[in-house]
């Protein structure tokens, strides 16, 4: 959806490095830098670390697809040609975590722009303020990315860039020792409740809907879902919760049993069953329902295809 806020996050094959030295991080700005004049895209935070990124933009013109396809792919060769490898460069595609504008873009700014210093690659303010591959150096004048909304960030904090400046850089100094927060990796509403189970627990007065892709309240999810293009989607978080009720209703198993690590045929057929349609029906990734009985990734997709098989015979 055009317009919107989002967090874009993608790593290198296995935790690699993907970025090795000073030419690699150089040329894969540059190529970054191109596609966000072209695209009219507004970049507002970034962070280049040793084997991930982070993006905090808003598309226009060109979309998130595109973008990241054109930097991705074209990177991937350039730096493989460069060190002479073969093979992925990155792991899997990228993440992308659509974000609720005014609870969340500071703090958002902020962990992004800290990056460095919670990788260890930095430990004092004043280090972070010449670092030249995180966007805090530009906010703060040192360094220069032209491509980046600069003016965008100062005017959360006040209209003369002197004061508003300063008052960035306290806002960060206030949040330097903050460690990783999970909320910022998307699902807001889910995590704020503990997870899918719990979501799923709550009464229908209670229930916001959640979106693992989407950090934001209720409301704002609603808002998203609905302005996408060419589909109608019921909210995620009530097609698992429906889901989950369903097959505890009529296998008589309770909806904690079935998220369980039991083992029992009649509890793993129902698990079974709760992952192929949470995953076909409400969308909801295998990392996602990984995270949610407590398996792998690998493990949710062999029982997702052994259900798959199991509908088929019946």
């Amino acid at each position: 959806v055009p317009e919107i806020l989002q967090h874009v996050m993608a790593r290198g094959i296995e935790g690699r490095d993907i970025f090795r030295d000073m030419n690699d991080r150089e040329a894969f700005l540059d190529r970054l830098s191109d596609l966000v004049t072209k695209g009219s895209v507004q970049l507002l935070a970034w962070c280049l670390m040793p084997n991930h990124f982070h993006l905090l933009l808003r598309t226009r013109e060109m979309s998130l697809a595109t973008l990241m396809r054109r930097l991705m792919t074209g990177y991937a060769v350039w730096h493989n040609r460069r060190h002479q490898r073969k093979g992925h460069l990155f792991q899997n595609r990228y993440k992308s975590i659509v974000v609720e504008e005014e609870p969340y873009f500071l703090e958002l700014v902020r962990y992004i722009h800290l990056n460095p210093v919670r990788g260890g690659i930095v430990d004092t303010l004043s280090n972070l303020d010449r670092y030249g591959f995180s966007g805090h150096s530009v906010v703060m004048g040192t360094e220069d990315f032209g491509c980046q909304d600069v003016d965008w960030v100062l005017g959360w904090f006040g209209k003369r860039k002197g004061t508003a400046r300063r008052r960035y850089r306290a806002f960060i100094d206030k949040g330097f020792d903050q460690g990783v927060k999970e909320e910022f990796r998307g699902g807001g509403v889910i995590r704020s409740a503990g997870g899918w189970d719990q979501l799923s627990l709550r009464s229908e007065d209670e229930r916001e809907v959640g979106d693992e892709r989407i950090l934001g309240g209720g409301e704002f999810v609603q808002e998203v879902l609905r302005s996408r293009k060419g589909r109608q989607e019921k909210p995620p978080s009530t097609n698992v919760a429906e889901i989950l009720e369903d097959i505890s209703r009529r296998l008589s198993l309770s909806r904690v049993q079935i998220l369980s690590g039991v083992r029992t045929r009649s509890i793993s057929r129902a698990r079974r069953e709760f992952l192929l349609r949470a995953h076909e029906d409400a969308g909801v990734s295998m990392a996602a329902l990984g995270r949610l009985v407590g398996s792998t990734h690998s493990a949710v997709r062999q029982a997702v295809e052994k259900a798959r098989m199991e509908r088929g015979a019946d």
